[in-house]
């Protein structure tokens, strides 16, 4: 059995807590991990303040961090697949996507590592003739980030980066879902050298860690990814320090398919866009809404598709879809598939847990055409797709936009201008036209609605990691005059 170890003000520590991790495919124990309790939080923060503010860190040029940065990028691409088959055995993500995903991830930390150094401030021309007025931007301070255990390395990546890039300290806190990845992570940022108390990373549970660390008074932004729930519990915690929030949480993504559209290309993204991690993604594209007249015909290439997809093993290259995360996960999509066919959705195919060992669950078509079913508003998790079809472009656009969320969209046509228009009018904060899911570190990635605000890639989330200050420097050489004397 592995044990694993948080890193704290550049040390690895036991703890006093430890939990067990379950591998997904097995349902058995495989690996110890250490419960980080208020203690330990309070020692990580009090460690990424004085670090901020007394230590090396702050000495850094901002070339420095980025030279930082670019080393952290390389250890990142030599141990990725090592990195990799931690993520797959703690969280069941298939081999071939961590593989790729974390390969890309170094690609983010060279991004912001180029960034460190570009981050400017500004000469305001103030309408005072004695006054040269300045813009400066300084790291927003401490920040407290929480990530899921889906992609945590990616999820992390496009947090920890501009934050360094912006010069600020951090504490990390994994999910305990999963926190193997983020744990083996804390061993490049020591072997990169990036001074103690930069970068902490703990995992553990609810008010003794989480909410500890969102809450704390040292704490000046709060990162977060995960469910809404969730979310509005880190607000909340946020009342006490007062400290700035960027959420990025779930969706309902749309997936609108036009009878004009290469209908194998679409159904090629479509798989992609809701089977790919198993379904485990906040930008899945789970309500398909296609064209009336080319549904049946876009229905059977998606079942033929799905019927063909590989489970397995997440280690074995072959597979292509591997277990849910978690027990509570499989109980989840299990319920919610069961209680939408109660509702009239018409099953299409999978649906049905399989037999045997693993949190295993098949990609799932449900036909929802003219029924209320939740499957249409709750978000899964999972990898299952939810059918409606549509006669115009604007019933098209108003299924689309009959979500609380707003994250992503895909738009399948042929027509630029249509395409133009629903670009336009979809309410959410990313849409992608005759493809799904592609990303980078130069584009902002975020949502509306319970989807949550603020954009994580590209410059202005570095910029999101600070804040400006105001100097003012009177030019003139003669004395202020006295307030109170009248001239």
């Amino acid at each position: 059995m592995q044990r694993f170890q948080y890193y704290i003000d550049g040390e690895f520590l036991d703890g006093e807590a430890r939990f067990q991790s379950i591998d997904p495919a097995t349902g058995n124990v495989w690996a110890e991990m250490p419960e980080a309790r208020e203690a330990d939080v309070d020692r990580a923060v009090n460690a990424a303040e004085r670090t901020l503010y007394e230590g090396p860190w702050a000495k850094l040029t901002a070339t420095q961090r980025g030279k930082l940065l670019y080393k952290l990028a390389d250890l990142i691409a030599a141990n990725a697949q090592k990195l990799a088959e931690l993520e797959t055995r703690d969280t069941g993500k298939i081999i071939r996507e961590t593989s790729a995903q974390i390969a890309y991830v170094a690609d983010y930390y060279r991004y912001y590592a180029g960034i460190a150094d570009k981050i400017e401030g500004s000469y305001l021309p103030i309408d005072k003739p004695d006054m040269d007025v300045w813009l400066r931007r300084e790291p927003i301070g401490v920040v407290a980030m929480v990530v899921p255990w889906n992609s945590q390395l990616f999820l992390s990546a496009v947090k920890i980066g501009p934050a360094l890039a912006a010069g600020c300290t951090m504490v990390v806190k994994a999910s305990e879902d999963g926190p193997a990845p983020l744990l083996e992570f804390a061993r490049l940022v020591h072997e990169a050298g990036f001074p103690a108390g930069v970068v902490n990373i703990i995992t553990g549970f609810g008010p003794a860690c989480g909410a500890a660390l969102g809450r704390h008074p040292k704490v000046a932004h709060i990162a977060f990814t995960g469910g809404p729930e969730t979310a509005r519990h880190v607000v909340r915690n946020s009342a006490e320090n007062l400290a700035s929030t960027s959420l990025e949480l779930g969706g309902k993504s749309p997936f609108i398919v036009f009878a004009d559209a290469d209908l194998e290309s679409a159904a090629n993204a479509q798989v992609a866009g809701i089977f790919a991690a198993t379904g485990q993604s906040c930008v899945a594209g789970s309500r398909l809404i296609v064209e009336r007249s080319i549904k049946e015909a876009f229905l059977s290439i998606l079942k033929r598709k799905a019927e063909a997809i590989r489970i397995g093993s997440p280690l074995d290259m072959m597979t292509e879809v591997g277990p849910l995360a978690t027990k509570r996960q499989q109980d989840h999509v299990a319920a919610l598939v069961e209680k939408s066919i109660r509702s009239g959705a018409r099953l299409v195919t999978g649906g049905q847990r399989p037999d045997g060992v693993g949190y295993y669950f098949p990609p799932t078509i449900l036909d929802c055409d003219g029924v209320n079913s939740p499957s249409l508003t709750d978000e899964f998790f999972g990898p299952v797709l939810s059918v409606v079809s549509f006669e115009t472009e604007a019933e098209a656009l108003r299924l689309a936009n009959d979500t609380r969320y707003g994250l992503a969209s895909g738009v399948f046509t042929q027509n630029l201008t249509r395409a133009h228009r629903l670009m336009k009018g979809i309410r959410a904060g990313v849409v992608w036209v005759n493809t799904y899911r592609a990303v980078s570190p130069i584009a902002p990635f975020g949502g509306f609605g319970l989807s949550g605000h603020g954009r994580e890639g590209g410059l202005a989330a570095a910029l999101d990691y600070t804040r400006t200050k105001t100097i003012w420097l009177r030019t003139s050489d003669d004395p202020i005059p006295d307030p109170f004397v009248m001239r």
